[in-house]
């Protein structure tokens, strides 16, 4: 195989094929005497293994994916894969508590008035000195009054009591500031609850692209090493 009839395959550039080489994405290519590179089924499978690892665990990773299975390192190679898998599962398990929390935010009664910290603190039955907190970590960011004082408007109480749904589910501030920031980003939990959907849609893209990744893996060291599957170690 010429590098051409790998780079078509997928519609990318013979110097793609040929850098992916240098980086030891795909096997060194043997040479013709006149030193062009000669690609077999084992470099177009490589190729083919590393454009499926893209979507599922993105291009760095799936390069350090490849590298580790061209280094001989199958447990280095399994432990990129369990953590590709581990951040999938805590993804879903924030958009799920994202979820739930903008649905109940449905049932609090919305604020027309302004309200003190301290008023505030009741409504949530937390401190003040939690709102602060909050404040600190950009969770929340109220107006201040002539005198100085916070003043939290209708919004600022919406971010209040999803802040107070996630910190009670055991989500760390700075991970709440995040979510919270998406929620004044799209201009409230209406317009969130559309993009939630989207997460979810991308999130099962990336389940499925790694099914579809791990099916090519399995291929390639298949056909590197027929024992692979016996063994701790490729080499």
């Amino acid at each position: 195989m010429r590098p051409t009839d790998l780079a078509r395959e997928h519609g990318i550039s013979t110097q793609a094929v040929r850098n992916y080489e240098q980086s030891g994405f795909i096997p060194p290519a043997a040479r013709t005497p006149s030193g062009y590179r000669v690609y077999t089924e084992v470099h177009a499978a490589a190729l083919r293994t590393f454009i499926a690892l893209i979507p599922a665990f993105g291009h760095a990773v799936a390069g350090q994916i490849m590298s580790s299975v061209h280094a001989g390192a199958l447990d280095d190679v399994l432990l990129t894969i369990d953590r590709g898998h581990e951040q999938l599962l805590r993804d879903r398990e924030t958009l799920n508590s994202v979820s739930r929390a903008v649905h109940d935010l449905a049932d609090f009664e919305p604020v027309l008035e302004p309200r003190s910290i301290g008023e505030l603190a009741r409504r949530l039955g937390v401190t003040a000195a939690t709102l602060r907190a909050w404040e600190e970590a950009g969770i929340l960011v109220p107006d201040r009054d002539p005198a100085g004082y916070r003043v939290f408007r209708a919004e600022d109480v919406r971010d209040a009591e999803l802040a107070h749904l996630l910190r009670r589910g055991g989500y760390p501030l700075a991970r709440i500031a995040l979510v919270v920031e998406q929620v004044r980003t799209a201009g409230g939990t209406d317009t969130l609850a559309t993009a939630l959907v989207d997460w979810q849609r991308r999130l099962n893209a990336r389940g499925l692209a790694m099914l579809a990744a791990s099916a090519q893996l399995d291929g390639y060291l298949s056909k590197l090493r027929p024992g692979v599957h016996d063994v701790g170690r490729l080499g």
